[in-house]
């Protein structure tokens, strides 16, 4: 079902990490609708007709413009953090569940250890594989977006923002909250004082979503740890060498210790 070219030129680009995201895009796409469905347009972009044979979607029309694009930190984590809040439902049934990708998170931690030695100091480590048995394997029957970061809120006119992209999981809404932290931690890397703006938002970002700080703060840590040995091993989409990726690197490699 997907196109050969399109398959080669993301495995050209990509390298390994595009063969990987090509192998599960599939059943992502599966997915999408049935998020799109359960939410019925309540935050989220509407569906209106889907063909699952074709993999097809007809969805409302948004503006082209995102919440990244706001200068104000705290408008970005406040409409996230509502929008996070609206979102977070009762699962429907037959989607895929975080819960399940805790044994593989943890082969991913060890076998980054293993390959970096170094990289990431043993008490972070230790961190962030308790993350993972302690909220990773045991998480509630919630509608989680998957992908929640600011590029995929959308302006909308029927509601001031839309949801788009969704993965469409089961699991802990706590984990949305970090995955929009981490291109926040690139947006603000010219600040001043890292780590303060983003200790800021993720309070901004908590008190919004109605969640627990301490939640949001761990799985941040622990997506941060997953960063630093993902950008030595395949780079990250914004460089994939050079020095702008190893400042990326030092970057993940700062959180990946101060948010434990």
């Amino acid at each position: 079902m997907i196109p050969d070219a399109f398959a080669r030129s993301t495995i050209d680009r990509e390298g390994e990490a595009g063969a990987a995201w090509l192998a599960e895009l599939p059943a992502i796409v599966v997915h999408e609708p049935d998020a799109f469905a359960a939410w019925g347009g309540r935050g989220a972009v509407q569906l209106y007709e889907r063909d699952d044979d074709r993999f097809a979607m007809l969805l409302e029309r948004a503006n082209p413009s995102t919440l990244s694009e706001l200068a104000d930190g705290d408008e970005i984590a406040t409409a996230a953090g509502q929008l996070s809040r609206r979102l977070s439902i009762p699962a429907p049934a037959g989607l895929p569940r975080l819960e399940d990708q805790a044994d593989s998170w943890a082969d991913e931690l060890h076998k980054g250890a293993a390959d970096f030695p170094g990289a990431v100091p043993a008490p972070a480590m230790d961190a962030a594989l308790a993350v993972v048995d302690e909220l990773g394997r045991n998480q509630p029957d919630v509608l989680v977006h998957g992908d929640f970061h600011a590029r995929n809120i959308l302006r909308g006119e029927r509601e001031p923002w839309l949801a788009v992209d969704p993965k469409g999981y089961v699991g802990d809404p706590a984990y949305d909250g970090a995955t929009l932290l981490g291109p926040r931690a690139l947006a603000l890397i010219e600040s001043a004082d890292l780590m303060k703006g983003l200790r800021h938002e993720l309070d901004v970002f908590a008190e919004a979503a109605e969640l627990d700080r301490d939640r949001v703060r761990r799985w941040a840590h622990v997506r941060a740890v997953q960063a630093a040995f993902h950008g030595r091993r395949f780079g990250f989409g914004r460089a994939r060498s050079g020095p702008y990726l190893d400042r990326i690197i030092a970057l993940v490699d700062q959180l990946a210790v101060s948010w434990y």
